[in-house]
This record gives C-alpha cells, sequence and structure tokens, in this order.
C-alpha cells in the first residue's frame, strides 16, 4: 500500500483531529506523526529535547508538540486546541489537537468544524469511554466523512488482539445506533511508534495500514464543488481598479462555482441579476470557486447588503422561521423551553425561541428519552422559532450557510453554535457553550478571538 501511496504527486489538504477522553494520548500521538514524519525542524527538536530533561521524562516527550500553553503543561493535560501544518511527500496537513476532558468538549468541536477527518483514540486499557462516544456522535453529527478509532496503548495491554477486537466489536455496536455507515480501526502504540507511521513488528495479526499510510491515501471530497452556488456577502465595497470604481460584494465561496455572466439570486429579498466580473484584488477572473475569497461585481442596482446570500437560482436556499434541532448543551446552567436567544447566521442575526425540547439522547444507550431540561453536554431533538426567516442550507450540504450560533442577549455570552439539518421546515444541531462563537464562525470563514477562557 505504501509504494502505491507515494506515487501519487499531490494528494492535496487533508484537516484533522484527535480527540478522545482524557490521557488517552491524543498529543503524544501527534508528537509521533511530526517526529516520525521527520516534519521537526532541529531547533525545535533540541528544545523539545531540554524541556523534556526539565520534567524529568526518560526520553524525548514527545506530547509536548502540541500542548503549547504553559498552563496545559503544568497541568498535565490539553486544555486549548493546538493546530500544527506540516506535509510529507504525498500530501500536505492541518492537525488540531482537540482536549479530551469532557469540561472542554466545546473546544472540540471548535476543531472539528473544519475537519475532513477524526482520529478517535481509545485507551485499550480502559476501553470504550462516554467521552469516546460523546466525541464519536459529536463528530459525524458534524459531518466529518472519515472516522478512525485508533485503539492506544496496545504495548501496555501485550499487544493483544483479543483486547483490540472487543473494543472494535464494542465500537461498532454504537456507531450503528449513531447511523454510522463506516470505521476504520487501527491497533497503534503512540508513545513506542508501532502503527503510527510505520508499522512495526510487535502486532503481526494485524494486516491493515498505519495511519499515515491512511491519513495520506484517504480521498478528499469534492462535494462542495459540485454542490450549488452559496456566497454569504461579508462586506458591501466601492474598489477603485483601471480608474474606475464599481459596487462590490466581498466574501467567500462556500460551495458551487461561478463563472462571469451567471444568473444569481440574493436572499432574503428574492432578487435575480447577473455577474459582471469577478476579483481577486485586481486580478479578473472569468470563474471561482468553493473556498475563494472574491469581489463579485453585479449587473443592474439590487439592494443587496452585508448578511445577505447570493445563491444559484435553480436551486435556492430555503427560507424558514422554524428550525428543529439536536442540541448539545455545554453550559453549566441547564436550560428549558422558553429560552431566548440572539441567533447569528455568518454576518446576519436575528431573535429565536427555544418552543420545545422534544428528546434527549441517552449517551451509553445511544437512546432518545424524554426530558424537560438539558443538563451540561446533554444532545436532544429540540424546535427553534425565530423572528425572522433565515435563508440556509441543511450542514450536509454547507458547512458555511448551515452552521450559526445562539448569544445570551443579557451577558452577550456565546451559548449555542448550529448545524442546520434536513427536517420539515430545516433542523439543526446546536453546540451550546459559552466559548463555541469560534465554531460557527470558523465554518463560516471567519477568525474569532474568544474573550474569556472555558470553564
Amino acid at each position: 500500500m505504501t509504494s502505491s501511496v507515494r506515487d501519487i504527486p499531490d494528494a492535496g489538504l487533508l484537516r484533522f483531529i484527535t480527540c478522545g477522553s482524557v490521557d488517552d494520548g491524543k498529543s503524544t500521538l501527534i508528537g509521533r506523526l511530526l517526529f516520525d514524519s521527520k516534519a521537526i525542524l532541529a531547533d525545535a527538536l533540541d528544545t523539545l529535547e531540554r524541556t523534556s530533561l526539565k520534567r524529568g521524562a526518560d526520553g524525548v516527550d514527545l506530547s509536548l508538540l502540541t500542548d503549547g500553553l504553559q498552563a496545559e503543561r503544568e497541568q498535565g493535560i490539553t486544555i486549548d486546541v493546538a493546530y500544527r501544518y506540516f506535509s510529507t511527500g504525498t500530501r500536505k496537513f492541518i492537525l488540531g489537537d482537540a482536549p479530551g476532558h469532557e469540561q472542554y468538549t466545546r473546544n472540540m468541536v471548535t476543531a472539528a468544524s473544519t475537519a475532513d477527518l477524526a482520529i478517535i483514540l481509545v485507551d485499550a486499557r480502559k476501553g470504550v469511554l462516554t467521552q469516546t462516544r460523546r466525541h464519536t456522535a459529536i463528530a459525524h453529527l458534524l459531518g466529518i466523512r472519515h472516522l478512525v478509532m485508533a485503539i492506544n496503548k496496545m504495548d501496555l495491554v501485550d499487544w493483544s488482539e483479543q483486547v483490540f477486537a472487543q473494543i472494535r466489536k464494542d465500537c461498532l455496536a454504537f456507531a450503528a445506533d449513531l447511523g454510522i455507515p463506516r470505521l476504520e480501526f487501527i491497533p497503534i502504540s503512540a508513545l513506542a511508534g508501532d502503527s503510527v507511521v510505520s508499522l512495526g513488528d510487535r502486532m503481526p495479526w494485524y494486516e491493515g495500514p498505519t495511519l499515515m499510510e491512511l491519513l495520506e491515501s484517504v480521498p478528499l471530497a469534492q462535494e462542495d464543488l459540485e454542490r450549488p452556488f452559496r456566497f454569504p456577502v461579508q462586506w458591501v465595497c466601492r474598489p477603485r481598479m483601471g480608474g474606475g470604481q464599481f459596487r462590490g460584494y466581498a466574501g467567500r465561496i462556500a460551495t458551487g462555482t461561478l463563472q462571469v455572466g451567471a444568473e444569481i439570486v440574493a436572499l432574503p429579498g428574492l432578487g435575480r441579476t447577473r455577474v459582471q466580473g469577478i476579483r481577486v484584488g485586481e486580478t479578473r477572473l472569468e470563474a471561482a470557486q468553493a473556498g475563494q475569497s472574491v469581489t463579485l461585481e453585479l449587473a443592474g442596482d439590487l439592494d443587496i447588503s452585508r448578511g445577505d446570500l447570493l445563491a444559484d437560482p435553480g436551486s435556492p436556499p430555503t427560507l424558514s422561521q422554524d428550525l428543529e434541532a439536536t442540541l448539545c448543551w455545554f453550559s453549566e446552567a441547564p436550560v428549558q423551553a422558553g429560552a431566548r436567544f440572539l441567533l447569528r447566521l455568518g454576518p446576519w442575526e436575528t431573535r429565536a425561541l427555544l418552543q420545545e425540547i422534544r428528546s434527549r439522547l441517552e449517551i451509553t444507550s445511544m437512546k432518545p428519552q424524554g426530558a424537560d431540561q438539558l443538563a451540561m453536554n446533554d444532545l436532544a431533538e429540540v424546535r427553534l422559532r425565530l423572528q425572522a426567516p433565515v435563508a440556509a442550507d441543511p450542514y450536509d450540504v454547507s458547512r458555511s450557510t448551515g452552521a450559526f450560533i445562539l448569544i445570551d442577549e443579557a451577558s452577550n455570552a456565546t451559548v449555542a453554535a448550529g448545524l442546520i439539518r434536513t427536517g420539515r421546515w430545516s433542523s439543526a444541531l446546536l453546540i451550546a457553550c459559552p466559548t463555541a462563537l469560534a465554531f460557527a464562525l470558523v465554518a463560516c470563514g471567519w477568525r474569532v478571538t474568544q474573550n474569556h477562557h472555558p470553564g
């Protein structure tokens, strides 16, 4: 498998995260990937060795590569999401080391919102835990296509095939309840390096790829290019170019492709027009596609402002005031029906009422139960009523136009982030937490600085 993968000149950019319970070895795994793939510079390696000695480690402590905050190092846990960028001869990578503690699940959501693949670590000694189920459920609900269960610390269970097989069976059982169609399983030892970059010889019963081989060969989705055109307007400007001035609409293409001359519809006003020009800086383009940040010049004089959505008139998004939702509550204060919030979808906002809590997902059995309120980290089916209709897509159609946040109007704290799902009107996954603002806005291509520490 390795030789066939290496023949590929460039397999593109893969965004992935590691998640799981506390002390499952996430930071060590990332360090092992970087170390064994020779993605660490010499000066960084020297610093790592000196820091490891100061901490009393027998060798290089690879977890220090991603536990970047001093507070994390002192406590020995990962609190924030640590990002690393590296490449091999086959592919470029952006990885996020998400915190494992239940209190910081919201930070895992931030990292997962833009990921193509999730590595969910399971301690071979402990097996499947509640946080394993929770992170797997959230990763699936966030639309991550590739889920990899890395059974770590196999060296501490004598490289047992029976232990690996039992954990695999347990994972497949709850994955079936969640409707997850496919899971990949790899037995590894992040500390010793077996099956991470090199296969090793201590698990001859395992005949699958190493983790790095899987990361290098996993196919990247092209759905964003194939889906209908969506362009949230972030800024209305009047640039001067070529001696003239025009009214421009700046933003990032969320999905689809666009060509000069194409017809588009502006929502919520539903006015139609055509594209006269596409620009990146002073460069004119004949066409653009999902992921590109551009400025559009449109024919006519439509009333379009920041927060409006430009879309394909042949398959426009739905306008609705009613949303059905799956809610994951992270705040320490419980929530009940009747709570009111400010809903923000990209740069556009309206007020929202939590009308009904229909059911709560019991995380162990993965079965819905009745509930009149939600506690921290609960997942539930709810209904929202909006003051004004929103133009949005299901999250599985577009991450950018299918993600939103809820804000407490009294404290101005961000208390929820949402993913729109299909339903009678449209539906959503709401990830409620004091600092989840980054999640929905990252999904919309925004960069956010959080103004208070989690916890």
